[in-house]
């Protein structure tokens, strides 16, 4: 069987390209050997469920331990711990029973169901009572349990590991999801349950994370691939796709898929080219693919909301690094830390988020006609962002009430206009952070680049400060000419004073002040 890239489930070493998952989480079989239990954390699709079946595979192959998996996805939805006890033991049940070394062991099988507040501890306890070595079990998919069950779960849990000098039970114990344990008490949604102090399983010893690839490890992933059919990820095809992902696992071996069996169509007699990693990047936003789209769900929830729109209009605010909602975000792997800002975890969910939350403004844009904004094969630019003044004159005030981020909707509604004039021959380029004072981003159609930079205005410095911003990202693009527009959202302001168009030269640049 041919080897691929995965983008489906967990990676198998005789089916897919693959790395070694531990490099990237160290530490974890000592932790096992101290009797350790602990977290590992880490953002949809990188590699999560691999790892875990590739310890377990490990300590059962050693002969010192009996390693289980054992996924609790299927509990999910179940918040009372009458029927969410019972279902996580019947599923570790289920995984034993498929386990070659430990089918042969009795598991609950006189359990007394009822008593769901000792039945996980006794079940474990009895089980391991009749091992003749330590048992070790790696719980997937730990943050989908929710209010009686997850406390339950935890507290059963606890119980055992403080007891274990008096009654046999689990040597070692792994709880895995996208989420850090801290925020597991955000599904606790009755006031009247609660995790105590943060929660119940307060003897985790450590929380591990698994993180992206490197870009030496990109190479060594697409080397096997070119190792079987000589067919060649060059340096900058390997730089571009490290550039976009950032290393993020789906995203890396989604590009390298989308290449080698749609736009070659397994070909490997035809080069991999540069310019293929863009086509293949934006098949991947427009296709939305459950990774994709499971991500950008969580843009609707409120705590997301509360980090995410600050960044897209640059807002200064500053967070709390013990933010419980600034935590999680960054666990689910939307935004990342750079320096002293957070911004998108890679440049493709940075186009995505935009994409996502302008979406329906671009539907109803797309209603109305595209006059032709090209001349001389070049964007008029001022034919086109004069236009986009009239709109946002006579359409902002509904507009504005039609997003749920509501502070970035002239930022999304520009970005929603400019979308749909480029999809005939461009791309837009952004550069989000938090803190920036602005969103910077490029256009770029037909070879050239269009440098925008958006503002709202906060008093007559903000056009000082936009210009002088504006100039250092011409000059980072070795451009020429930028626009430089500013949203007014003062009400007590006339429209006619709040639009306007004035051209500058700063810097031998030709800087357009552009006034909403």
């Amino acid at each position: 069987m041919k080897k691929t890239f995965n983008i489906a489930g967990p990676c198998h070493p005789n089916k897919h390209y693959m790395l070694p998952t531990q490099e990237r989480c160290q530490g974890l079989m000592q932790l096992i050997e101290q009797e350790q239990y602990f977290v590992i954390h880490a953002a949809r699709q990188s590699g999560k469920t691999t790892l875990l079946l590739e310890l377990a595979q490990q300590l059962n192959e050693t002969g010192n331990y009996y390693a289980l998996y054992c996924s609790l996805e299927t509990v999910q939805g179940i918040s009372y711990a009458e029927k969410g006890i019972p279902a996580i033991v019947d599923q570790l049940e289920l995984n034993i029973e498929l386990h070659e070394q430990l089918s042969s062991y009795s598991f609950a099988g006189q359990a007394n169901y009822s008593k769901f507040t000792t039945i996980l501890i006794k079940t474990l306890s009895q089980f391991c009572q009749q091992l003749d070595k330590p048992l070790v079990i790696l719980f997937d998919e730990v943050d989908c349990l929710e209010n009686g069950t997850l406390i339950g779960f935890l507290r059963q849990l606890r119980n055992g590991y403080v007891n274990r000098n008096r009654i046999p039970f689990v040597h070692s114990i792994a709880l895995v999801g996208m989420r850090n344990i801290r925020d597991y008490k955000s599904d606790i949604r009755d006031d009247r349950e609660t995790l105590g102090s943060y929660s119940p399983f307060n003897i985790v010893k450590a929380s591990k994370t698994l993180r992206n690839f490197t870009l030496g490890e990109i190479t060594q992933l697409y080397a096997q691939h070119t190792e079987i059919t000589e067919q060649a990820f060059s340096p900058d095809v390997i730089q571009k796709v490290y550039d976009k992902t950032q290393g993020q696992p789906w995203l890396v071996n989604a590009i390298a898929c989308e290449i080698v069996e749609q736009i070659l169509e397994f070909d490997v007699s035809r080069k991999i080219l540069p310019t293929q990693v863009e086509q293949a990047v934006q098949t991947i936003i427009l296709r939305r693919d459950t990774h994709i789209d499971s991500l950008m769900e969580r843009l609707k929830e409120k705590r997301v909301k509360k980090i995410v729109e600050p960044l897209i209009v640059g807002d200064s605010q500053r967070y709390d690094l013990l933010d419980d909602d600034y935590q999680y975000v960054l666990d689910l792997g939307l935004l990342r830390e750079k320096g002293k800002h957070i911004v998108p975890s890679n440049p493709i969910y940075g186009e995505v988020i935009i994409r996502t939350l302008s979406f329906r403004s671009q539907k109803e844009l797309d209603e109305i006609i595209v006059p032709n904004y090209i001349t001389d094969g070049k964007l008029d630019m001022k034919y086109l962002l004069s236009d986009f003044q009239q709109f946002w004159r006579e359409n902002s005030e509904v507009w504005i009430k039609r997003y749920q981020y509501v502070e970035a909707a002239p930022h999304l509604t520009l970005q929603a206009f400019l979308q749909r004039v480029i999809n005939h021959g461009g791309f837009v380029t952004r550069e989000m952070a938090s803190g920036a004072g602005r969103l910077d981003l490029y256009v770029h159609f037909q070879g050239l680049n269009y440098p925008i930079e958006l503002k709202i205005r906060y008093g007559e410095k903000t056009y000082k400060e936009g210009q002088e911003q504006l100039v250092n990202y011409m000059n980072k693009l070795d451009c020429a000419e930028g626009w430089l527009i500013v949203f007014d959202k003062r009400k007590t302001v006339s429209w006619d004073d709040k639009i306007f168009w004035q051209t500058k030269s700063i810097a031998q640049k030709t800087v357009h002040l552009v006034g909403c």
